[in-house]
C-alpha cells in the first residue's frame, strides 16, 4: 500500500475526488487537499498559510504525489508542490502518464 497525496488545481475538485476513490479502491492510502465547502466564507491569510502548511505535511508523509494535470494544466501552487516533493525525493505520478500507459480508465473525460 502506497500513501499518495493528490495535488492539483482546486478547480478540479470533482475530478480529484474521482481519482482518490479509484486509487483507494486499488489499495492505496490517499491524502487530499482540504476543499472549500462553506460558501462565501472568507479565509484569512493565516488560515490559508495553515492549509498550505498542512498540505506540504501530507506530501512529507507520502510515498508519492499524484498530480491531477487535467488537460495538462499545472498551476503555480501545484508546481511548488511538485518541486517540494522532488526535493524530498518522492515519487511523482502524473495523471496524464497513467492515462497514456492505460493504467487507469479515462474517467475525467479527456
Amino acid at each position: 500500500m502506497k500513501i499518495i497525496t493528490l495535488c492539483g488545481s482546486l478547480k478540479f475538485q470533482k475530478e480529484m475526488m474521482l481519482v482518490a476513490e479509484k486509487m483507494a479502491l486499488e489499495g492505496n492510502c490517499i491524502l487530499t487537499p482540504v476543499y472549500p465547502i462553506i460558501e462565501d466564507c472568507k479565509r484569512t491569510e493565516e488560515q490559508l498559510k495553515r492549509l498550505k502548511k498542512a498540505h506540504f505535511k501530507r506530501i512529507e508523509l507520502s510515498d508519492a504525489i499524484l498530480v491531477i494535470n487535467k488537460n495538462n494544466y499545472i498551476g503555480d501552487s501545484t508546481k511548488l508542490e511538485i518541486e517540494y516533493a522532488k526535493k524530498l525525493e518522492k515519487e511523482i505520478i502524473y495523471y496524464t502518464d497513467l492515462m497514456n500507459e492505460n493504467q487507469i480508465v479515462d474517467f475525467l473525460g479527456e
